[in-house]
């Protein structure tokens, strides 16, 4: 065989081959390729969805942190004006009830003195009466001599 033939024969079997591998080969690895394109760009598309949906949930969850942290200092706030106020009403309600003890105090105290003169008196009224009897040397009867005592203890 020639050199010619032999060129013409191989260039027959590459060419079949050709057929055969566009055929049969090429295609089922074509579709591969494909469906593998496919995937990675619907992957990459939901990576950047999921991406895009981090985003906007990460911005909510800061949203709600300082609505939150907001609501917070407000109810702090309160609780420290209630607080004061509870405070304040506690100061005057004891105030208020200290005032009422000392002048209930004053009261009783005026009237142990008034009670203690009262027992001054007696006993002056009797010292007196003793002293009159030392001097007149003679007993005074009280009965009888009651204006005189009751005189006497009032001008004491």
């Amino acid at each position: 065989m020639s050199i010619n033939a032999t060129l013409f024969v191989q260039a027959i079997v590459f060419a079949i081959l050709v057929w055969f591998t566009m055929k049969f080969v090429w295609p089922p690895i074509a579709a591969a390729l494909d469906e593998r394109a496919k995937k990675v760009a619907d992957g990459l598309a939901a990576a950047d969805k999921a991406k895009s949906e981090l985003s906007t949930a990460n911005k909510r969850v800061e949203e709600e942190l300082a609505r939150s942290r907001n609501e917070t200092a407000t109810r702090l706030a309160d609780a420290e004006r209630r607080a004061q106020a509870i405070i304040e009403e506690a100061k005057g309600k004891a105030t208020e009830e200290g005032n009422k003890i000392v002048a209930a105090a004053r009261v009783e105290a005026d009237q142990q003195t008034v009670k203690a003169r009262e027992a001054l008196r007696e006993q002056v009224a009797v010292l007196a009466v003793k002293g009159a009897e030392q001097i007149l040397r003679k007993e005074v009867n009280a009965g009888v001599h009651a204006d005189l005592l009751a005189r006497l203890k009032t001008e004491l």
